[in-house]
C-alpha cells in the first residue's frame, strides 16, 4: 500500500481527508442509521451506499471513492477494514437488537418505488430471503431511504404495533426497524391512481386474448359440410363392396358335396 508521505497532500485536501475520515468513523461506528444506512450482520456497507448517503448531506457532495481510498492511504486507516467492495470500521459502538417487544410508535414509514405501489397495496410486502425493510417512526427518514431507489417515492404507513400483536418479529438498529415481511392488511397507503388500474386491466385482458387459440384467421371462413356437393363429400362409413368381394363371400357359404 502507498503511504501518504510519498504524495504529500496541501493543507486544505489534508483538512478534507481528516474531516472525511471523521465523518467516516462516525457513520460506519457510532450511527449508521442516523444516515439510514443498514450494515450487514459484520458492520460492512457498500460503497455505493456510503456514498449515496455522504452525498445527501449538506456539504458532502464532493465525496468520490477515490477520496475514502486517500483516508484508506493515511494514518488512520488502521481504523478500517476493506472488501471488495464495501467497508466496515473495526470498532462499532452500535448493534442489533432483536426480539423487539415494544415500539416507540404504532405508526412506522416506508418509502417504496412507485411502480411496486399497486402490488403492495394489493399483496404486501413479500418475504426475500435475507433481506429486511427498513421502517422509520420518522415520516421524513422513510422519504430519504425510499429516494435512494425512486426520486419520488410513494410513502406507507406500517401498522407496526398491530403487526407485532399478530406475530411479526422486528429487528432493531437505532432509530431504524427491520422487518423481513409485511401483509397487506397492515399497510396504508394512498390510493393507486386509476391510470394505474387501468393500464393492468388492459394488459391482463391483452394477456387472455392471446392465450385463446383463434378458431379462423382472417382470409379464411368455416366449411359447412351439410352444403358440400355429394360428389366431393367422403363417406364416413365402410366402403361399398366390389362385385368381387360379393363373389368371394358367395364362394365361401357354398356347402362342399362330395364325390
Amino acid at each position: 500500500m502507498v503511504e501518504s508521505s510519498v504524495y504529500p497532500m496541501s493543507k486544505k485536501n489534508r483538512l478534507k481527508s481528516n474531516n472525511l475520515n471523521q465523518m467516516l468513523v462516525y457513520l460506519l461506528g457510532y450511527k449508521p442509521y442516523e444516515f439510514g444506512l443498514l450494515p450487514d450482520i459484520k458492520g460492512f456497507v457498500t460503497y455505493k451506499d456510503l456514498l449515496q448517503a455522504l452525498h445527501e448531506e449538506p456539504g458532502w457532495g464532493y465525496v468520490r471513492q477515490g477520496d475514502i481510498n486517500e483516508v484508506l492511504m493515511g494514518d488512520d486507516r488502521r481504523l478500517f477494514e476493506v472488501g471488495e467492495d464495501r467497508i466496515r470500521t473495526l470498532e462499532r459502538h452500535w448493534a442489533f437488537e432483536d426480539n423487539i417487544l415494544e415500539l416507540p410508535s404504532k405508526l412506522f414509514f416506508l418509502g417504496i418505488r412507485r411502480r411496486a405501489h399497486p402490488v403492495v397495496m394489493d399483496k404486501g410486502l413479500r418475504l426475500i430471503e435475507g433481506s429486511y425493510y427498513i421502517l422509520s417512526p420518522d415520516r421524513a427518514m422513510a422519504e430519504r431511504i425510499g429516494k435512494r431507489r425512486d426520486p419520488q417515492p410513494v410513502i406507507l404507513e406500517i401498522m407496526a404495533n398491530a403487526a407485532r400483536i399478530d406475530g411479526l418479529v422486528f429487528r432493531r438498529i437505532g432509530d431504524l426497524f427491520l422487518i423481513n415481511e409485511i401483509p397487506a392488511r397492515f399497510i396504508a397507503g394512498p390510493p393507486v391512481p386509476k391510470s394505474v388500474i387501468r393500464a393492468k386491466e388492459e394488459k391482463e385482458s391483452k394477456r387472455q386474448e392471446k392465450s385463446v387459440i383463434p378458431q379462423f384467421q382472417a382470409g379464411t371462413f368455416l366449411l359447412d359440410v351439410d352444403k358440400v356437393p355429394a360428389q366431393y363429400q367422403k363417406n364416413k362409413g365402410r366402403k361399398k363392396r366390389s362385385w368381387k368381394e360379393d363373389a368371394r363371400k358367395e364362394r365361401r357359404n357354398m356347402r362342399v358335396i362330395p364325390w
